[in-house]
C-alpha cells in the first residue's frame, strides 16, 4: 500500500512538472520607454522627479535657469515700445490743413454770393464792371488756393502714412525674435510627455544641463508586452487580436495567470536569442510576437513570462 501511495504521489508529481513546462512561447516584458532630454543650457534650478513617482502628462517637473534669454526678449519688447513711440498719428498733422481748407471754402462761397450780388448791380449800373472783375478774380485765386490745400492735404497723409510703413517695418522681425525668444524660454521648463512611471532618474536639482542631455526615464506601465519568439510552425496558429494566456512563476510550483493579446507578428525570422528557450529547440530562426498584458502591479519590465494559446 505505502509503495502504491509513493507511485501515484510521484506520479502526480510528475505530471505537474510536465504541466509547469507546457507553453507555447516564452520571453520577457517591455514597455514602451521614453528618455526626457534638457532642450535648453543652463542650470537646473528645480527638479520634483523621483523614480517610482507616477507623472502625468504636460506636468511640469523641472526647470532650467533662462534668465539670460529672459532678459533678451525683454530689450526687444522695450525696442518694440520705442518703436511705437516714432510713428506719427497723420491726423494731428493734416488738421490744421483742413482746417485752413474749410476757411478756404467758406471766402468761397461768399465770394460767389458778392459776385452774384455784383452782377445785379451792374446790370442796374449800380456798380462798376472793374467791381465785377475784381470779384471774379479774388474767386479764381480762392479756387485755386483750394485746389493747392487739397493736394498738400492729400500729400501729408500719404508722406505721413509711408514715414509711419518705414518705422513700423522694423516691427516684424523684432515680433519674430520675440517669438524666437520666448520658444527658448519655454524650452527652460521640464514638461513630461506621458503618463507613466519613472524608472531612472539622472538629473539632481543645481546641475548644469545642456541640450539634448537625459533627465530621466519614463514609461507607462499601465500595460506591458511581453516579446516572446514562436517557430515557424506555430505562425499559422496564431494572429494578431488573438486572444490567449500569459503566465508568470507565483512560487516555486505556482503560476499567476493574465489574459493578453497578440498585437504585434514580426513579418521576418532572425536567429533565436539565446535566453529564450523555444518548444521546438532544434529550430534556428523564429519570429518575434508582442502580447499584450494589462498590468496589476505586479508584472516588471524585464520579467520573464510564458504564452499558452494551444486549446
Amino acid at each position: 500500500m505505502k509503495k502504491l501511495i509513493l507511485f501515484i504521489s510521484a506520479a502526480l508529481l510528475l505530471n505537474a512538472c510536465k504541466q509547469k513546462d507546457q507553453y507555447d512561447a516564452s520571453g520577457n516584458f517591455e514597455a514602451d520607454e521614453v528618455i526626457v532630454s534638457a532642450q535648453q543650457n543652463g542650470i537646473l534650478i528645480s527638479y520634483s522627479v523621483q523614480e517610482g513617482a507616477e507623472l502625468k502628462a504636460g506636468e511640469k517637473v523641472g526647470q532650467i535657469d533662462v534668465r539670460v534669454t529672459e532678459l533678451q526678449k525683454e530689450q526687444v519688447q522695450a525696442s518694440m515700445e520705442a518703436l511705437s513711440k516714432k510713428t506719427v498719428n497723420p491726423d494731428d498733422q493734416i488738421e490744421l490743413v483742413r482746417r485752413q481748407l474749410a476757411v478756404q471754402e467758406s471766402q468761397l462761397s461768399q465770394q460767389l454770393r458778392e459776385r452774384n450780388r455784383t452782377e445785379n448791380l451792374v446790370k442796374a449800373d449800380a456798380a462798376t464792371q472793374k467791381q465785377l472783375d475784381d470779384i471774379n478774380a479774388a474767386i479764381d485765386q480762392l479756387k485755386k488756393q483750394i485746389a493747392v490745400t487739397r493736394q498738400q492735404l492729400a500729400l501729408n497723409t500719404y508722406n505721413t502714412n509711408t514715414q509711419n510703413r518705414s518705422i513700423l517695418s522694423e516691427k516684424a522681425p523684432l515680433e519674430k525674435s520675440i517669438a524666437q525668444y520666448q520658444e527658448q524660454i519655454n524650452k527652460g521648463q521640464v514638461i513630461n510627455p506621458i503618463n507613466g512611471t519613472v524608472l531612472v532618474s539622472y538629473a539632481l536639482e543645481g546641475e548644469l544641463q545642456v541640450t539634448g542631455k537625459p533627465i530621466y526615464k519614463i514609461a507607462n506601465t499601465n500595460t506591458l508586452d511581453l516579446r516572446a519568439y514562436v517557430t515557424g510552425t506555430q505562425l499559422s496558429q496564431i494572429k494578431i487580436g488573438q486572444e490567449v494566456k500569459v503566465r508568470i512563476d507565483q512560487g516555486k510550483d505556482d503560476f499567476k495567470t493574465y489574459p493578453g493579446t497578440i498585437i504585434w507578428i514580426s513579418n521576418k525570422s532572425e536567429f533565436s536569442p539565446k535566453t529564450i528557450q523555444t518548444k521546438d529547440e532544434r529550430a534556428n530562426l523564429v519570429y518575434a510576437i508582442k502580447v499584450r498584458v494589462k498590468n496589476d502591479g505586479y508584472l516588471k519590465i524585464g520579467m520573464y513570462g510564458e504564452v499558452i494559446w494551444t486549446k
